[in-house]
């Protein structure tokens, strides 16, 4: 490691523009784009602002440890599927609970009363086609001004990276799976 001398000088740059809502995507190989989103939640919720959490690949009846904190914290997070499609028994029902999930999510994002909406897992059902792209990128354009609205998973597609205001793509360098230990409570769930 190279050791480098703090920072004197920086130019500080301003901002110009109005706050809004944001648009931010939390995407790549690597872990944490799910615990991320998750954080900007409490963070979120620390301030008093009125939070919604919606997971489309978690079953409603979850009770990993996120749900466990955002219940006591009296977040609303809200299972939307099945189970991760490669477990499911009835991809058609996957699906079908997925366009479900979508109406629901998309109704919230358009009525406003939330700070934010994070649409965890959403990568998923828009890659295999079981929600269609333009519903959501015309929802993202069409939201009220200050919701902000966070969406995570691998292979977030283009025209979604386009035209999300923040784009973050979480990269693997090394993950413990590879050296075969197991997932473990606290860290994956």
């Amino acid at each position: 490691m190279e050791i480098e001398q703090p920072p004197v000088h920086h130019e500080r740059v301003v901002p110009s523009g109005e706050r809004r809502g944001l648009v931010l995507v939390h995407t790549g190989d690597g872990k944490g784009k799910s615990t991320a989103a998750l954080g900007l939640a409490l963070r979120a919720h620390g301030r008093g602002k009125p939070v919604l959490i919606y997971q489309f690949m978690k079953v409603p009846s979850a009770r990993f440890g996120e749900h466990r904190v955002f219940e006591k914290l009296g977040v609303p997070i809200v299972g939307l599927g099945d189970g991760f499609s490669w477990k499911s028994k009835d991809l058609e029902h996957s699906a079908e609970l997925a366009r479900e999930g979508w109406a629901r999510a998309e109704a919230s994002i358009r009525g406003g009363e939330h700070f934010l909406v994070v649409l965890d897992e959403i990568m998923y059902p828009l890659r295999y086609g079981w929600i269609a792209l333009d519903q959501v990128l015309a929802c993202l354009r069409e939201r009220p001004a200050h919701v902000h609205v966070v969406l995570t998973g691998r292979a977030a597609p283009a025209e979604l990276v386009e035209l999300a205001d923040t784009v973050t793509e979480m990269t693997l360098v090394k993950h413990h799976y590879q050296a075969g230990v197991p997932a473990q409570r606290g860290i994956e769930d």
